[in-house]
């Protein structure tokens, strides 16, 4: 091995534990955020419905910001990028305290949008696992981000006690505590990556691609749209994505509600939630092994099998149900973790490598629209029927993504995505 290849082989290390790091910090405050922003808009509104619309605005920031942050991206690297993000989610906690004290709905609705940044910068990251990475082990470079996050994913509904003592403490709405802790650790993270995350790993692929008589280009949307049209793996993959996510919105975001309706304890609630971030996060390097060694569509379909399992035990457990409702969001969370890397990795393997960033934007783009669609449609199910009905609801679309790999125009891929 050459001692250029050295540097690349250790630069790559290096990445991995900063963005890791990174990763882990936002876990806390997204995940810890979830119950509560979902709580307290249902308080705030005196609705159930309105869970739903937190959520929501948390997944529409993502939405919105997944492109320009794509762009950033590609003109100033990575940590210019996602420090961006996380620092505009840590303003986000500081508006919802503020939402809190005012006891105004719609300013913690933009609070939420502004933390839902953060969570498009945390997608981002597993993207930039691989700008360095080998062909063969694309997967797991990418799983090992995504499982990064386990830590803080897991710890965060855990400390929804201990924040809401924090924000009592400091004269706040218990809800508002954990929203304390989203502004600092997603501070801390901006701080590590714009320290840390140097050379930036995204920038160096760029002068290696030119070395290569590469030019280097510009993301945009219609750019994304148009390297799709000749890859139908990436748009295949980009719909798995979108649908896995899609169910996970869905029927994570009303649990918290349907638990509170049964009057269970914010202990109960963030225990259940953390072990549904458990199965999202805890597993992926094993996802990123079975991805590399089985093939994408096998395991796409594996994660579409184990979401329609966890909507039928979720959908079946009552208000008091926590051990049924904690496997079913765990198994809710395990299959998204399949949908996931398979689908990213799909997109990554069918696009040329100096045309990535825009159809990764774009894929993160459906994906928080499609998480975005799932919140408002789990409040309104819920309150036209009721969290059963929600959870079978889910299960339609994972349906219509068991068929649509033997579509013709999807059929001709196949052998691609399965080696």
């Amino acid at each position: 091995m050459s001692d250029s290849q050295v540097d690349i082989a250790t630069l790559q290390r290096r990445s991995l534990r900063v963005l890791s790091g990174a990763s882990a910090l936002s876990g806390v405050a997204v995940a810890g955020s979830i119950a509560a922003g979902g709580l307290l808009a249902a308080r705030l509104a005196d609705s159930e419905g309105a869970a739903g619309l937190a959520q929501t605005a948390g997944v529409l920031g993502a939405a919105l910001l997944s492109l320009p942050l794509a762009r950033l991206a590609m003109s100033r690297g990575r940590r210019a990028a996602l420090s961006l993000g996380f620092g505009i989610g840590a303003v986000g906690g500081l508006v919802v305290i503020v939402a809190s004290i005012a006891h105004s709905l719609w300013l913690l609705l933009l609070g939420c949008l502004l933390v839902g940044v953060a969570s498009a910068a945390t997608f981002q990251s597993r993207y930039a696992a691989t700008d360095l990475a080998e062909d063969h082990q694309r997967a797991r470079a990418l799983s090992w981000v995504v499982w990064a996050g386990t830590i803080g994913a897991v710890l965060g509904p855990n400390l929804l006690n201990i924040s809401g003592k924090l924000g009592s403490a400091l004269g706040l709405e218990p809800l508002a505590g954990p929203y304390v802790i989203t502004a600092v650790t997603l501070g801390l993270a901006v701080l590590i990556l714009w320290l840390f995350l140097r050379p930036d790993p995204y920038l160096v692929a760029v002068h290696r691609r030119a070395a290569d008589g590469i030019a280097r280009v510009k993301p945009r949307v219609r750019d994304g749209i148009g390297h799709l049209r000749s890859a139908p793996q990436a748009i295949l993959g980009i719909i798995v994505i979108a649908i896995g996510h899609l169910v996970m919105v869905m029927v994570m975001v009303m649990t918290p509600v349907h638990m509170d309706v049964g009057h269970a304890t914010l202990q109960l609630i963030g225990l259940v939630i953390s072990i549904h971030i458990l199965g999202m996060y805890a597993f992926a390097p094993v996802v990123g092994i079975l991805v590399d060694r089985f093939g994408r569509l096998a395991m796409a379909l594996t994660g579409t099998a184990i979401l329609i399992g966890s909507c039928v035990i979720a959908g079946t457990a009552g208000h008091h149900g926590t051990l049924q409702l904690g496997l079913g969001l765990f198994l809710l969370g395990l299959g998204w973790s399949f949908t996931l890397i398979s689908g990213s990795t799909m997109v990554t393997d069918a696009i040329a490598a100096e045309n990535r960033p825009s159809v990764q934007g774009l894929s993160d783009l459906v994906m928080n629209v499609a998480g975005a669609l799932g919140g408002i449609l789990a409040g309104l199910i819920v309150v036209a029927s009721s969290y059963a009905a929600l959870c079978f609801a889910a299960i339609i679309p994972l349906l219509v993504l068991v068929v649509l790999p033997g579509l013709p125009w999807f059929r001709g891929s196949t052998r691609a995505i399965v080696d």
